[in-house]
Formats: structure tokens, C-alpha cells, sequence
């Protein structure tokens, strides 16, 4: 099968229990929990849009009918729209906005309630049809400039690329000797430095090194096997960035948009 050189596709891995977001998510998965209205998974694809991608690939695990619904309805949900009833019957008339006209193609794949995210990632390597891809988190959000995050992948011929962020808790830490990764351990007990941002880009054979055993955990032997062997690369990024882990994360970034200055909030 031959891949295309078009747009890279943007992966986004949204189907964990999120459960240290208890509050939220026992009636829907994490990224659809709602920041000013939005769930914080239309904020992460309107960042990727800002910078020119369009086509998404969601894995969804937990509760994925509501991630579903979600985008059936979209135009119903986004836009105004005049329903005609009666004998005149069944017509719906969508009165769009510029702000809602994205052009976005979305996949939506089930991955299995009990999966791992690289056992998630595999399953959907028959949607991705570009020869690199884009990776990411339904909970995290970030003002990094996206365009020169691949930018920097195309430049190196490595595998793999990590965004490497400094923020204030634990994920998982980046070993870096330059700009290429020599360690990559999943959420140490101490050390400093930069972690994992979780905004990734890989070349297609990065999907050789996962497998479709519900265990194959991403952020573990696939990255650490990458980094090994010198093929991980870290593009750093010194502004925003913040993921949904807890309530307490929630809250926060729920303040910020309140605010009106949300840094995330890239686009017009």
C-alpha cells in the first residue's frame, strides 16, 4: 500500500477513563469535558487548525458514543438552524458561521475500552494515509506553534519528535543531549528538566514499533525502544502549556478562558 505526501493526519488519543477527573467524567469521556462551552477537545483541534490541518483520527475508548454524538450533530449543535415541521416536513436549514466552517474530515475509531494508548494508535494505522502523522492527548492544551514543531521533525530525519515543556507537576521525562533524546522514562519519582508535552509528530514507521496487544503502552517500550536507538528528537517550547489531569487542572483552565485570556486560544 502507498502512502501520499498530503497534510499529515493529527491522531488524538481520547479514549482513557480520565479517572482523576471523577467529577466530570462519569458521564462523559475526558476531552469532552466542556472549557467556555467547547469541550476541551474542540479547543485542542481548533489549535491544529490555526496552523493548516484539518483531517483527525480520534481513538476512542471510554464512553465514545458521546464523542459520536458529539460530531454527528455538529452543525446542529455549533450553528443556528430553522426546522421546518408539518406537512411541509423534515427540512433543516443550517444557518452557518465562519467561526464553525473548519473543512475538518474526522475519523472517529473505536479502540476498545481496556486498551493502551499504543495498542490505540495501532488500530487506527489503516485511517492514516499520510507519510508523517501528528499525535496528541485529548486533554492537553498549548500555544505551541504547531507549523514549526513539523517544521523541525522534517529537518532532522529522525522518527520521532516530542514537544519538550517545563510544567509545574510530573509526566514523562525527557533525557536530552542537544536536541536528540537519549532517555525517555514515564513519570519519574524525581529529577528536573523537561517533560513530555505530549504533542508528537513520527514518521510512518514509528507504527512497526507498536503493537495491538491491549498493553502496549505508548509512553513506554515503543518511546523508550525510539530513544534508545537515536531516533527521538525534542523540539522544546517555553510558553503554554497545561493538561486536564485533575478537577484542579479543570478548574484552572476553565478561570483562564473565563478571563478571556486564554493562551491556547491561537486562532481568530
Amino acid at each position: 500500500m502507498t502512502h501520499s505526501n498530503r497534510s499529515p493526519s493529527v491522531v488524538i488519543l481520547c479514549g482513557g477513563m480520565g479517572t482523576r477527573l471523577r467529577e466530570e467524567t462519569e458521564i462523559r469521556p475526558k476531552p469532552m469535558v466542556d472549557i467556555g462551552g467547547r469541550p476541551i477537545l474542540w479547543h485542542i483541534m481548533k489549535s491544529y487548525t490555526r496552523y493548516g490541518f484539518r483531517d483527525f483520527i480520534l481513538c476512542l475508548g471510554y464512553k465514545g458514543e458521546v464523542i459520536k454524538r458529539f460530531f454527528a450533530n455538529y452543525d446542529l449543535l455549533m450553528n443556528d438552524f430553522t426546522l421546518t415541521l408539518g406537512s411541509r416536513g423534515g427540512k433543516v436549514d443550517i444557518h452557518k458561521t465562519d467561526e464553525n466552517d473548519h473543512d475538518w474530515r474526522v475519523t472517529l475509531c473505536d479502540t476498545g475500552l481496556k486498551a493502551k494508548t499504543g495498542a490505540r494508535i495501532k488500530r487506527v494505522e489503516k485511517y492514516i494515509d499520510s507519510d508523517i502523522f501528528l499525535l496528541t492527548y485529548g486533554d492537553g492544551v498549548t500555544d505551541l506553534d504547531i507549523r514549526a514543531l513539523l517544521k523541525f521533525h522534517e529537518s532532522h530525519g529522525r522518527i520521532g519528535t516530542v514537544t519538550g515543556v517545563v510544567p509545574p507537576s510530573r509526566y514523562g521525562e525527557l533525557d536530552i543531549q542537544g536536541r536528540q533524546i537519549v532517555a525517555f522514562r514515564e513519570k519519574p519519582r524525581q529529577g528536573d528538566g523537561s517533560i513530555s508535552g505530549g504533542y508528537f509528530v513520527f514518521n510512518r514507521k514509528f507504527l512497526d514499533y507498536l503493537s495491538d496487544d491491549d498493553e502496549c503502552v505508548l509512553e513506554r517500550e515503543p518511546l523508550e525502544r525510539l530513544a534508545r536507538q537515536g531516533e527521538l528528537m525534542v523540539h522544546l517550547h517555553d510558553g503554554f502549556w497545561q493538561c486536564m489531569d485533575t478537577y484542579r487542572d479543570y478548574e484552572y483552565l476553565k478561570r483562564i478562558w473565563e478571563r478571556g485570556n486564554a493562551p491556547w486560544k491561537v486562532w481568530d
